[in-house]
């Protein structure tokens, strides 16, 4: 494996390339440049061999989920993408083949969300590899989207399908045999390749009444809404999007529904807004050619409890019991 310095300058300095503020990874630091009327987003998530994605995944795809996860949460906030920290400590297997790849992989999508690498660092650990990334993001003054702001009668909407990649990850351990070969490959790369909502988060400014992304499973991560939000939200479990190949997943192993709504790494946004916008949100999801789906409402908490929860409900208005609310790494 290349020596750090012959790493840096071989591998990395061409992601900086002639970008301002980064002194093509020179210098001890990097300036983000924002425009007059802007302020930033800053947001940083890890990826560990063996939690986040499977020790065999190709090197292209865990840079680009890595990359891929932290612009969902600039999204979510309503901030356009400008630019990121590294932080690779890299495991024993770890070669220059794989860094390679890993480093094809940021290239290729450095091209497609227009970011930069700023600076970061590397280093070597007995293992398994842990990855940090650090996103930088724009939005316009004053107007980012929040967690605690959803109001009474809110309609509750999530972004394309829910459930894929808890799926995809099942496909993968082998724990969907039934499941033929072209749903499993679909949710598969659900599963590696998330798809960040870079243009619908921003378009959300002025219409969303609250935002997040979901990372940890519809559920879990209703409940940061709910609680910061301090209402309470029913979720219709019915009305959740599902994909042609997760359906067909759930007709083979109705048992997974538990799966779908909890387990994480859908990486889609779920964001409130008024009853009175339907039609601006129905508008926008025709001008972006991405279905945003009504999946339930807000509603003030019930009396004598301290914050929001989240109510999950079947096709007839009663409560469905899950085995679980989502992910959690503790």
């Amino acid at each position: 494996m290349r020596g750090e310095f012959t790493l840096i300058a071989e591998l990395f300095r061409p992601l900086a390339g002639d970008a301002p503020g980064t002194y093509s990874l020179r210098n001890d630091g990097a300036r983000v440049v924002l425009a007059p009327g802007e302020e930033s987003v800053v947001t940083v998530d890890a990826m560990v061999e063996g939690v986040h994605y499977l020790a065999g995944d190709p090197p292209e795809s865990v840079a680009r989920k890595l990359l891929r996860v932290n612009l969902s949460d600039l999204a979510a906030m309503g901030a356009a993408p400008r630019g990121y920290l590294l932080a690779a400590c890299f495991g024993p297997d770890i070669d220059d083949a794989w860094l390679e790849g890993f480093v094809a992989g940021l290239a290729e999508e450095q091209r497609t969300y227009g970011v930069t690498l700023l600076g970061g660092d590397t280093t070597r650990t007995p293992g398994p590899t842990s990855l940090s990334l650090t996103a930088f993001g724009a939005v316009p003054a004053g107007r980012a989207l929040e967690r605690a702001t959803l109001a009474p009668g809110d309609l509750l909407y999530v972004s394309g399908t829910i459930g894929d990649a808890a799926l995809g990850l099942k496909a993968l351990q082998g724990e969907l045999p039934g499941l033929d070969g072209e749903a499993s490959a679909f949710l598969a790369d659900r599963y590696r390749l998330p798809q960040p909502r870079t243009v619908l988060g921003p378009a959300l400014l002025g219409l969303a009444s609250g935002c997040l992304d979901i990372s940890d499973g519809l559920v879990a991560d209703a409940a940061h809404l709910a609680e910061e939000s301090r209402l309470d939200l029913e979720i219709e479990a019915s009305a959740v999007p599902l994909s042609p190949a997760a359906r067909a997943a759930l007709a083979e192993r109705p048992d997974l529904l538990t799966s779908v709504l909890t387990g994480g790494d859908d990486y889609e946004l779920l964001f409130g807004a008024a009853a009175s916008r339907v039609a601006e949100v129905d508008a926008l999801s025709a001008r972006l050619g991405l279905p945003l789906t009504r999946v339930g409402r807000v509603a003030d908490a019930q009396p004598g409890t301290d914050a929001g929860a989240v109510h999950v409900v079947d096709g007839n208005g009663r409560p469905l019991p899950l085995e679980s609310r989502g992910w959690t790494h503790f």
